[in-house]
């Protein structure tokens, strides 16, 4: 699955050859209507939208390579699909475990089962190849900003590199530019916040850390620990960072746990969510929804935990304010959560 960065569709991808743009204006309405492109001759493994939301990738199954597919707007707001006349050349000796589009618009990552990263251009160039070195890889991304690659697998670390360009757009090199470290066994997922000033992991060790990577890498700073929390673990297992990194979820099997970054505690615990393993988890873009994928349905939950923590650190900050805008300002963010607390839950909070 993937949410358009303006946060108005989500598309989800299966092997029933089709992609699937979803309007999350209808999250919480009782029809839910979809657009349908079909993949021809193949199926889709994986499903990213361009930044700006004229185009999606996918990743095709037995084709083992990327495919562009335009997408133009009608009259009546629907779309229409056409697939580029090509698709990438297949390039990757082993299986495909994420892709990637930079918010930038100006690369594409692919990332494969053993350790490599290729890094594309929108043509379908490769502009770069990346050795993770750490004997496989288990997952890979491109951070929300468009700067960097990041990836993690077998060792106990996650890998961070920046893609480089020229102030006239060319590209220039890829660079390391920094590594979280503290796990004790292979890390099986990672996710960034928004702004990528926040990123969590999840590991084989039993924990789940968050970080601050809001540092200046250049000067050999490097990123800080801010939590570390103990969770369930099992193959396969997700890590998702809310936009505003005031929440993680973790899927494990066919479970999700939800966890405050505030205190580390889990706060909420869905247990057999799909009938088979979790394949994908994400948050949206408001954060006010989690969204997982797992068998042929897709579930959307409210991010209650989410209205909480905002709730919890608004009430921190006015407790320590002196200005009476602030505190205004504070008190009525407070009450704006308090009621979309409530709306969900049914009940005052």
């Amino acid at each position: 699955m993937h949410f358009s960065g303006g946060g108005k569709y989500l598309a989800s991808c299966a092997d029933d050859r089709t992609v699937r743009l979803w309007s999350t204006r209808d999250f919480t309405a009782r029809e839910h209507r979809c657009l349908r492109a079909n993949v021809e001759l193949d199926h889709a493994e994986l499903v990213r939208f361009s930044p700006d939301c004229r185009a999606f990738i996918v990743w095709l199954a037995n084709g083992e390579t990327i495919r562009v597919y335009k997408m133009t707007k009608k009259d009546d707001g629907n779309f229409t699909f056409t697939a580029s006349s090509e698709d990438f050349p297949k390039k990757h000796k082993a299986p495909v475990i994420n892709i990637g589009v930079a918010e930038t618009g100006k690369f594409i990552m692919t990332a494969s089962s053993d350790t490599t990263i290729l890094i594309w251009n929108p043509k379908g160039e490769v502009l770069a190849s990346i050795n993770t070195n750490q004997m496989n890889n288990a997952y890979a991304a491109v951070s929300p900003c468009g700067r960097f690659v990041a990836s993690c697998g077998f060792t106990p670390d996650v890998k961070v590199w920046e893609v480089c360009f020229s102030k006239s757009g060319d590209f220039r090199e890829v660079t390391r530019a920094f590594e979280l470290k503290g796990h004790t066994a292979g890390v099986y997922s990672f996710s960034f916040s928004n702004d990528s000033r926040r990123m969590a992991t999840v590991s084989k060790d039993g924990t789940w850390k968050f970080w601050d990577t809001d540092v200046e890498y250049k000067k050999q700073q490097d990123p800080y620990l801010l939590l570390t929390g103990r969770c369930e673990v099992s193959e396969p297992c997700r890590i998702a960072l809310s936009p505003d990194a005031h929440i993680a979820a973790i899927s494990c099997g066919t479970n999700i746990a939800v966890y405050n970054t505030r205190r580390g505690e889990e706060e909420e615990r869905f247990v057999g969510v799909h009938g088979q393993n979790v394949a994908d988890l994400a948050f949206d873009t408001t954060g006010r929804f989690l969204v997982s994928c797992g068998d042929r349905a897709i579930r959307v939950f409210h991010n209650t935990p989410g209205y909480r923590a905002v709730v919890e650190e608004m009430e921190a900050m006015l407790r320590k304010t002196t200005t009476k805008a602030t505190r205004e300002r504070l008190e009525q963010q407070i009450a704006s959560a308090r009621k979309a607390l409530a709306a969900i839950c049914g009940r005052k909070q």
